[in-house]
């Protein structure tokens, strides 16, 4: 297992938020954050520490992608016409880790990223182990016929604390996605607010 996957609940712990909305995040317990001096950490954070703070919380809630990949992805979000902030959520969402993730194909977005990886997936017939692959709209995401009754897809697909959103459209019988149409900010059912106007602010200063 990867450091950053290791890491996941410091996540929460230091955004102070159960960003995945998991029920087993220690944030359910305690609301400060990690080390013997988290519960002194309650200052007040100036402008820049909140928009740092909101691309922290977004590129963790992501499987914890590394500054380099998060700031391609929004270089390439600021090219695009239209509003940066919803092109990098549109962007992120496309991912094939993410899509997985979303058709509750897999329990967790560390655990999207490992499957991907390890060439569990197909999109459009043809096996991917990209985590970063774009997925474009019309694609047909699918589990290969091998790993379609892995214990961990199983449990994923009977999770009740998340549901399918409305702009992947799956059938769990035959453990196959089709993306639908590429996701506004307000589409996406983050369990806590995500903010990139932030982040386009923090990487225009």
């Amino acid at each position: 297992m990867t450091k950053r996957a290791e890491a996941k609940y410091k996540i929460d712990r230091r955004m102070g938020q159960n960003i995945w909305g998991r029920p087993k995040s220690p944030v359910n317990k305690r609301e400060y954050g990690p080390g013997q001096h988290g519960q002194r950490r309650k200052g007040k954070l100036s402008d820049f520490g909140v928009q740092l703070r909101a691309k922290q919380k977004l590129k963790g809630y992501y499987a914890n992608i590394s500054e380099r990949q998060f700031h391609a992805i929004y270089v390439e979000a600021n090219r695009m016409k239209g509003d940066a902030g919803e092109n990098l959520i549109g962007l992120l969402e496309r991912r094939l880790d993410t899509v997985i993730y979303r058709a509750k194909f897999v329990p967790t977005m560390f655990a999207a990223r490992q499957f991907v990886n390890h060439g569990h997936i197909k999109v459009n017939g043809r096996r991917v182990n990209i985590p970063s692959y774009k997925v474009k709209v019309g694609d047909v995401v699918e589990i290969k016929d091998a790993s379609k009754q892995l214990a961990l897809v199983l449990e994923a697909t009977q999770l009740a604390e998340r549901d399918v959103p409305d702009f992947i459209e799956v059938d769990h019988s035959k453990m196959t996605a089709r993306f639908i149409r590429i996701p506004n900010l307000t589409d996406v059912p983050f369990p806590v607010q995500m903010e990139p106007h932030l982040i386009v602010e923090f990487y225009s200063r």
